[in-house]
């Protein structure tokens, strides 16, 4: 028996076939008579950042997204002085400020030109420093010594600090910055002090903060002009101790800080109303921020319920694109650890040997919607990988230990010659069958052996700097991107890039897990599915979305599995995944389950239930 239910207080739009740019909306297809969902195309969502070099709390932060400054703080039991700049990928040491201090968000500027005022270091400071996108120089001092204030500008000669403490005073003044003096100008309308910060020095914006007595967090936000600040909106919760970003008095973010504990409430502002958004990954507050409101960096700070200070960093990203997977047709054998075709697409796809529990040699192919039957390779074997495409291919390694390489010319394949280093559970990639490479692995360790295939001959290069096994490999033989797996430390995150010559560690994944999915063509955009997260066998669901710079999570897959490693053909806007294991541990439970991935703008799927 079917069971109905009903939709009450809404309309459904009808419409003669499929909507187009309506997202995130139930319609009625009045054409081919069925109820359709058009999925959200966008989805907001913070990434995890390569860390920082140097935990800290209370530091200061400035620049954009791509571009940051992270500098000063505290991390217990001294004050800093470092100063660390971002590239969008990695953190690297420059030159320390003179005074090291925790800033407390006094700093402002771009990761080129930079302010850093006020602070504590044994006592309230007045020092200003100014940097130049290689030291930082002395200069003028505040007018008034105090901690905890807010920095509001862009460059560094023209900025704001704002609020503050020096017991037992809590401040409203303002002071602005020319580029040679202070100057005090009007005051605040509410006195604080962990206040934060956005904006230029003629448009700019404060929010939250503290006072005592008695202990007040506020939601107060104040713009400001040019020449005086205007109360208006309040933020929706009450926080205090956390940097703040954005590029005007109409246009900023405020993400964590300290509520009743450490946050990981996001918020943003339109100039005229804050709006909750997605979440920091981890809550914490006195973090060090810079960016826009929509591009976002959070680095550092104090965790909660760690209770210590993090090097974590966590990059911002608004209506990033996503997509939505759909069930496609059952493989004809059940099977995991499973070969497949990285340049293959949605719609022409194989599936190569692979694990039934017994290992097998059949190999089908993928037409978009039904696998067929074609030429058995001719040695079976299990966590093999594969390069090329579905009329083009080349299936190389696997257990026990193997480096038998295969060519197949769309009809049969042909022995050519083998890996250097015979092994299974590697990632394996390339554009075609006569450019792979394979990466990691394990015999009887694990492996950080790399090699490359010219279509005639496996070269040794230069290896991963993390030995693992059960990684994913997405790209060419020249230009890569290799994450997670496993390493004797257990599940990995890692993520590292090739670039023909060598390996670069970049921003880890958000979940160390092994035996997934990975979808791409390329070492800029590729998608991990699925896998196995703790070392105990946690099977996943999650996807997540590398865009060359970090990973974000987008839709997860609709059955969580395992043994993947190189099943799964396309690209991050039209991909497949397929084979696998449902059960952690039983290897008789293995899936033929194919789910089809869409990055398409317009992702509409018929109401079944």
């Amino acid at each position: 028996m079917s069971t109905y239910k009903k939709t009450i207080g809404t309309n459904v739009r009808n419409n003669a076939g499929n909507l187009t740019g309506s997202e995130d909306q139930i319609f009625y297809d009045s054409t081919n008579l069925d109820f359709k969902y058009q999925f959200p195309n966008v989805s907001t969502a913070w990434r995890t950042g390569n860390n920082l070099n140097t935990a800290r709390r209370q530091g200061a932060g400035s620049g954009v997204q791509t571009a940051a400054l992270v500098f000063g703080g505290n991390a217990n039991p001294g004050n800093l002085g470092v100063t660390e700049l971002y590239d969008g990928v990695s953190f690297s040491e420059v030159n320390d400020l003179n005074t090291g201090r925790s800033l407390y968000g006094g700093g402002t500027g771009t990761s080129t030109a930079s302010l850093a005022f006020s602070g504590y270091v044994g006592s309230n400071r007045s020092e200003t420093e100014s940097w130049n996108g290689s030291s930082w120089t002395e200069v003028a001092d505040l007018n008034t010594a105090r901690r905890q204030v807010a920095g509001v500008g862009d460059s560094n000669t023209a900025a704001l600090c704002v609020g503050g403490f020096a017991p037992p005073t809590i401040y409203a003044i303002t002071e602005s910055w020319n580029g040679s003096a202070w100057t005090e100008v009007a005051d605040l309308g509410t006195a604080r002090y962990y206040l934060a910060g956005g904006g230029t020095a003629t448009s700019g914006v404060v929010m939250g903060g503290y006072s005592t007595p008695p202990a007040t967090r506020y939601a107060n936000t104040e713009t400001w002009n040019g020449s005086s600040w205007t109360e208006t909106t309040d933020m929706n919760t009450a926080r205090r101790n956390n940097d703040g970003s954005g590029t005007s008095s109409s246009s900023a973010i405020y993400a964590g800080g300290f509520a009743t504990a450490g946050s990981a409430l996001t918020e943003t502002w339109d100039g005229t109303t804050w709006t909750e958004t997605a979440d920091l990954s981890v809550a914490r507050y006195g973090t060090n921020s810079s960016g826009t409101a929509t591009s976002a960096l959070a680095a550092g700070g104090y965790s909660q319920p760690a209770s210590s200070e993090v090097a974590s960093v966590e990059e911002f990203a608004a209506n990033a694109p996503v997509g939505a997977w759909a069930t496609g047709g059952t493989m004809n054998t059940a099977r995991g650890s499973v070969g497949g075709t990285p340049a293959g697409t949605q719609s022409a796809a194989m599936a190569t040997s692979g694990q039934t529990p017994s290992v097998v040699a059949n190999v089908e192919q993928y037409n978009g919607s039904s696998w067929t039957e074609v030429a058995d390779v001719n040695t079976a074997r299990a966590n093999g990988s594969a390069a090329g495409t579905s009329t083009a291919n080349l299936f190389f390694g696997g257990s026990p230990n193997r480096g038998n390489t295969e060519s197949w010319n769309g009809s049969s394949w042909t022995e050519v010659n083998d890996l250097n280093t015979g092994r299974p559970q590697f990632g394996g990639a390339g554009a075609t069958y006569t450019a792979a490479i394979a990466a990691g692995g394990y015999t009887s360790a694990f492996k950080n052996e790399t090699e490359t295939w010219n279509g005639t001959s496996w070269t040794e290069v230069s290896n991963l700097n993390t030995a693992r096994s059960a990684c994913g490999l997405a790209g060419t033989s020249t230009a890569s991107v290799l994450a997670g797996g496993e390493s004797p430390a257990g599940n990995d995150a890692k993520t590292e890039i090739w670039n023909g010559s060598s390996w670069t560690e970049v921003n880890d994944l958000n979940t160390a897990k092994r035996e997934f999915a990975t979808i791409g063509s390329t070492y800029t955009n590729a998608l991990v599915a699925g896998g196995v997260s703790p070392i105990s066998g946690n099977i996943d669901t999650k996807v997540e979305d590398w865009n060359g710079a970090s990973w974000q999570e987008t839709s997860d897959i609709s059955t969580g599995r395992y043994q993947l490693n190189a099943g799964q053909s396309g690209t991050t806007t039209s991909g497949v995944i397929f084979g696998g294991q449902p059960t952690y541990g039983s290897p008789s439970a293995t899936t033929g389950a194919t789910e089809e991935w869409s990055g398409s703008s317009d992702i509409i799927k018929v109401l079944t239930d």
